[in-house]
């Protein structure tokens, strides 16, 4: 998992071999987040116990738009995140109260490599 949330250097998710799929999940959030942190950590916390999740990478920018990318072995992995029912639930509650705007994209990754200096 990536470092959301943790004191460890700031690293992106290892490449994989191909074929695996990522889900994009772009936000703006609204000004009303109570609640917020505490979803997205329990949430983080279940998507690890799925079978075929690989990580989770998250960036935001000073102007509010947050970018999270899931990464997943297969479709089964990805259906199986999609359809928890805690995630729905938090799902609603982000359509209600947390998010002015989102857009979800789902890939299917065909070519993966990265770099790291030492």
């Amino acid at each position: 998992m990536s470092n959301i949330h943790s004191e460890a250097p700031v690293a992106p998710v290892e490449a994989f071999d191909p074929p695996y799929y990522v889900a994009v999940f772009t936000t703006v959030r609204t000004e009303e987040q109570s609640g917020y942190s505490e979803t997205n950590a329990r949430l983080e916390d279940l998507v690890k116990d799925v079978p075929g999740f690989l990580g989770m990478d998250h960036a935001q920018t000073p102007g509010g738009l947050g970018i999270t990318v899931g990464y997943f072995r297969d479709g089964d992995a990805l259906t199986a995140w999609r359809d928890n029912a805690e995630h729905r639930a938090a799902q609603k509650r982000g359509q209600a109260e947390w998010y002015q705007s989102y857009t979800l994209h789902v890939a299917k990754v065909e070519r993966s490599h990265g770099f790291t200096r030492t």
